[in-house]
Parts: structure tokens; sequence; C-alpha cells
């Protein structure tokens, strides 16, 4: 059974092939997943790179793609596709190269209350748009009604592919290789080309003129729009800033946080409180100026290793960095010079450590991060009897944490290390490590794990010799700290719900 159009005109208009429906539901669907996973970028300078975020992403663009769907087929029912299809495409276009524009502004704005109305925004309007491509291309498709299931099996299997297709491409080349804001822009251009084409296919060559304004607008907008970055790696907005205290100080900023900081002429330049900690750690726990074998979860400026090479020559330091973007920033940007002494691999820190032989390294450093936040497969009990695998019988283990308020994160942190080490300290300006329920200000920890006990008077001793006024907790102390905080596990490592919402006044990691 055939169905005929009722409408003259509409029966005298061209049909969609078969292959212009597959590629019209495929590269549509594909844009959607594109869209989402960019989003993902364009908020983790404001929110963080934290399961929250990508909660919120990912539940805004299946929001949009049931919307699109829903209304796509509806109003397919009702109208001609064929007079729909096009402007679709091109509002589409317009609205994802507006997107940079979009959030960045709101993210600047002085109170942020406009960066998850503009960000949802940004993710329904185009994603809704064209999750409502498939049922338009879907009804045009149907002329025969014994062939519904084949159809619509076909459509929607196509539609599939390309969400998968337009994650993996987006995942695996185009994050890596072009801006954000090039990838939106230039998606938006390709979404309105398209439209042209399927105007001109279905005879309606009209209404396009405004939506490639609207591309033109966005690109040059994105271009010049707060919050834009020096480099845009594969997992961060990056860029370097010169302090204008120092003439050699430089401060590496990822996704608008204050990650490293770096004295171009003087490694043994420590800006930072919590590395000046670390290094008191290290200072005391191994004899001076002897060399050691670090390894290091996480590089960023890669200031401890230069320190450390600078103060114990010899020393051997290999480090796993995830963001191979940040490398080269280190070596373009902070003079960063690898070799024999000072090996940096582009990897997963958690791999990187399964990779060392046992009892191996004298020291071990924590000092990765996702966001503002310790990625989570690096916080569990496997993952530290990794690291104390990893070390000898006298090796330390010397983390930064960050967390606020309650500080549940940090007291579970210290709670799955004490499972591992037999001695555990923990270090952080004196406000921050209230007992019990007492609230603390929160920022920055460092937390000091071995199996040989810790000289902790001469860790005080070398604070107070550089004039920082951290305080150490041990013993009774920690444990009442710590109180009863969950061990992490790899079944079981909620880091981003206990971890205490980062304060939105403060620009600093």
């Amino acid at each position: 059974m055939s169905v005929e159009p009722t409408d003259s005109a509409d029966a005298q208009a061209p049909t969609l092939g078969a292959r212009s429906a597959v590629v019209l539901v495929f590269l549509s669907s594909a844009a959607v997943l594109v869209i989402e996973l960019v989003a993902l970028r364009l908020l983790a300078p404001y929110l963080g790179l934290t399961l929250e975020t990508n909660t919120l992403v990912i539940g805004i663009a299946l929001a949009a793609i049931a919307l699109g769907s829903w209304a796509g087929g509806r109003i397919a029912d009702r109208t001609d596709p064929r007079r729909l299809i096009g402007p679709a495409l091109a509002i589409s276009g317009a609205a994802a190269a507006a997107t940079p524009f979009l959030v960045r502004a709101a993210g600047a704005a002085a109170d942020g209350a406009l960066l998850l109305p503009a960000a949802a925004a940004s993710i329904i309007v185009p994603g809704a748009l064209l999750s409502a491509v498939t049922p338009m291309v879907t009804k045009l498709r149907l002329t025969d009604l014994a062939e519904t299931g084949t159809v619509v099996g076909r459509l929607s299997g196509i539609g599939t592919v390309g969400s998968i297709v337009g994650t993996v491409i987006t995942g695996f080349v185009l994050i890596s290789r072009v801006p954000v804001s090039g990838i939106l822009v230039g998606l938006g251009a390709a979404l309105v080309i398209g439209s042209i084409i399927v105007e001109i296919m279905l005879r309606r060559p009209a209404g396009i003129v405004a939506p490639v304004l609207a591309v033109v607008a966005g690109g040059v907008a994105a271009a010049v729009a707060p919050g834009g970055c020096d480099a845009e790696t594969t997992y961060h907005c990056a860029s370097v800033q010169t302090d204008p205290d120092r003439e050699n100080g430089r401060i590496l900023m990822l996704d608008g946080l204050r990650h490293s900081y770096v004295d171009l002429a003087d490694p043994t330049y420590l800006q930072f409180a919590y590395v000046t900690a670390m290094a008191s750690v290290i200072d005391t726990a191994f004899p001076e100026g002897a060399p050691i074998d670090a390894y290091h979860l996480g590089g960023g400026g890669m200031t401890l290793p230069r320190y450390l090479e600078q103060v114990r020559p010899g020393t051997t330091s290999l480090v796993s960095e995830i963001d191979g973007g940040v490398v080269r920033i280190d070596r373009e940007r902070l003079g960063l010079v690898t070799g024999d002494d000072l090996e940096v691999r582009v990897e997963d820190g958690r791999l990187g450590l399964g990779r060392l032989a046992s009892d191996s390294r004298h020291l071990v450093v924590g000092d990765a991060f996702g966001g503002v936040s310790v990625p989570w497969h690096l916080t569990t009990r496997e993952a530290l009897t990794e690291v104390h695998r990893v070390l000898d019988e006298d090796g330390i283990y010397v983390a930064n944490l960050i967390d606020h308020g309650r500080q549940q994160f940090a007291r579970a942190e210290t709670a799955t290390i004490g499972e591992v080490f037999e001695h555990v300290a923990v270090l952080g300006p004196p406000n921050d490590l209230g007992i019990g329920d007492v609230p603390a200000d929160g920022g920055n920890l460092v937390v000091v794990a071995s199996d040989r006990p810790i000289d902790l008077d001469a860790v005080r001793a070398s604070l107070t010799a550089r004039d920082s006024d951290w305080a150490v907790i041990s013993d009774d102390a920690l444990t009442e700290w710590i109180g009863d905080a969950i061990v992490l596990t790899d079944n079981y490592a909620p880091v981003d719900q206990i971890l205490e919402p980062y304060p939105a006044t403060s620009r600093s990691r």
C-alpha cells in the first residue's frame, strides 16, 4: 500500500533519495555529539572537569535529542518536511558558531549567573533542531507502509552510527588538533552549507542569507570573546601569564586556574605554598644534595622536577603527564629541557605507574588534577598499592590535595593512604586543619606517607625556614581529623560527590 501526497504542489516537489536521506541523518546525528563533547570543553574553565559537569552536559544533550525527535516527528506530520530540513540545518549552524561567544561571555560575567542558561541554550537549540532532522527525513522516505520497519530501522541505525563517528572524530582528532572555537565555527559553516545544498535539492534556495551572516558573526565573536586561550590542548584551555612582580616568573593557567609557577632563571624559587611544603618534606626525607630517583604523577609546569634537578644533581625524574599540549607549552613557553635525568611521558598516570618496576623509586609525587580534583582513579586503595609497590622500603609518597568546607575528600584520601602506608601526616594552613566537625576554609593540603618514620620536627623546621606558616598533624590528631571518612576503592570512589564546591571567588588551584 502506497501513501500518496494529498497536496498537488507537494506531489510535484522533488523527493529525497535514499542516499541523501542516509547522509542527512548520519551527519546531523554526528553533529549533535560534536556539540555535546565540545560543550564540555567550553564549560571546564568555569565548572571544572567533574562528574557533575559531564552529567549536566549529557543530560542537556539527551533532553535536546528527545525534544527534537518528538517535536520533529509531530511537525513532520503537519507540514511538508521539505520546507523544514534546510532551515533547521541553517539555524543549527548559526547557533553552533555563536556558542563559543555565548558561553565565554556568560562565564566571564561578574557572577556567572548567565553561564548555565547560555550553556543550556547553546546545546538545546542546535541539538533539538538537528535531532528533528531524522524524523523529518523518515517521514519523506515512508512512501510504502509495507516498508515502515525497514525504513525506520535503517535510518535509526544510521543515526546511531553517525553519533558514534561524531564522538570518535571529536575525541580522537578534532579536539587534539583544532581549537574549540574553530570546531564550532567550522561545524556551523558546514551545517549552513549543508542547508544550502538541501534547499537547492528541494528547489527552495531561499532564506539562507541570515544564517550565513550569523555564522560569520559567530566566528568573529568567538575569536574576540573573553576567556580565550593561548592554546587549547586535549584537556585544557591553557595560557601562560607573566608575574608582574617577578621578571622571570611565569604562571601556567589551565582552565582559568593557576596550576604552576615557574621562575625561568631560578628553578629553586617556589611561589606556591603547597610546592614549598612538598619541597620541605623531600629536603628533610633524604640526605642534603643526594640524588634520588623520583616519579611524578602529573607534571603541569614541571616545577618540582626542575627543583630536584637543581638542588640534587644526578636526580632522575620520570613524569607522567596526560596532556601533551601542556608538555608542549612547557617546552615552548616555560623553558623545559628534557633528557636522561628528566623524562616526560604523555600518558595516564595510573597506566604509567603500572609500568614501573617494583622498588624502583625513592620518591613518588602525586600532583595530577582534572579541573580542581585529583582524578578519582589515582585516589583509590588499589592505586596507592601500586605507589607502595613502586617505592623502595625507605621511599616517600607526597601528594597535593585540594578540598574545602568539611574536607570530606581530603579526609577520605588520607584515610585511604593510611590503609596502605604505616606512617602518614598532613600539612596545611592552620585554619584548614580544623578538628572534628569544625569547618575549614579549604584549599591545598599536602599528605606525606611512608613505611619508615617521618621526621616531622625536621619538616616543621624546614617550613619555618621557608617562612611558611603551615602546620603538620599526625598520630592522634590526624586520626581525629580523619574521623569516620570512607576508604576509597576502585569499586567505590565518589570523589566528585564528596569534594566540596569550589569557591566561585577563587581562581587559584
